[in-house]
């Protein structure tokens, strides 16, 4: 482990002293490999990555490039998509071994960063905004007021997020499906806050509220 750390340290010095211009053309090189790469993803995720919820894949255009890293390096360890509740990440877990190794990762991740942000449809319905706002009051320590996210706290953003995948994933948090491995620090976070969601009728309406963020 230290070898790792050791050699992700030298390869940060090594593309931090580059010229920017070099740093560009590597950047570059990243994304244009991530794409070809993310052709494995295009059926479900989609080409400009909108999502399909029929294949119970979110849209993922524009999330942060740390984020779309830090879950393929969870699905690859097991650490996420294991639980037999969990189809959705049942479904992932294989498909992130495509990726064969860090460099294919982070070129994914690039790639999906530069996506156009994805802003899917509005489909839940029952949700009462003022209620969700009352519970949204604690997740916006983590995912911000506006529900943009902060990665300093590892908090993605949600308002560009499906409202049916934040609602499946609230309740796969509560049961357990997900967030219940001990090596998902950030997903047994989660897994708290979940639980101060009641019910179902509270989930929608906390989705709802996030919905009610977006801008125009």
């Amino acid at each position: 482990m230290t070898r790792v750390w050791i050699g992700v340290a030298l390869g940060a010095v090594l593309l931090t002293s580059l010229p920017s211009t070099a740093q560009d053309d590597v950047a570059a090189a990243d994304v244009e490999r991530g794409r070809v790469l993310y052709h494995n993803c295009v059926q479900c995720h989609g080409e400009q990555g909108e999502g399909n919820p029929l294949a119970l894949a979110p849209g993922i255009g524009g999330f942060g490039a740390w984020y779309v890293e830090a879950q393929l390096r969870k699905f690859q360890s097991g650490i996420r998509g294991t639980h037999p509740d969990d189809l959705q990440g049942m479904r992932m877990q294989p498909m992130s071994r495509v990726l064969r190794n860090d460099d294919d990762i982070r070129a994914v991740a690039a790639f999906v960063a530069t996506l156009p942000r994805a802003n899917p449809p509005i489909t839940l319905e029952g949700g009462d905004v003022e209620r969700g706002k009352a519970f949204y009051a604690t997740c916006g320590a983590c995912h911000m007021a506006d529900g943009t996210g902060m990665q300093a706290v590892n908090g993605p953003g949600l308002v560009h997020t499906n409202d049916w995948y934040l609602f499946t994933t609230m309740q796969r948090f509560k049961s357990g499906a997900r967030g219940g491995n001990p090596q998902d620090v950030n997903g047994a976070l989660m897994r708290s806050m979940s639980n101060t969601l009641t019910d179902d009728q509270a989930i929608k309406d906390v989705v709802a509220y996030i919905m009610s963020l977006r801008k125009p």
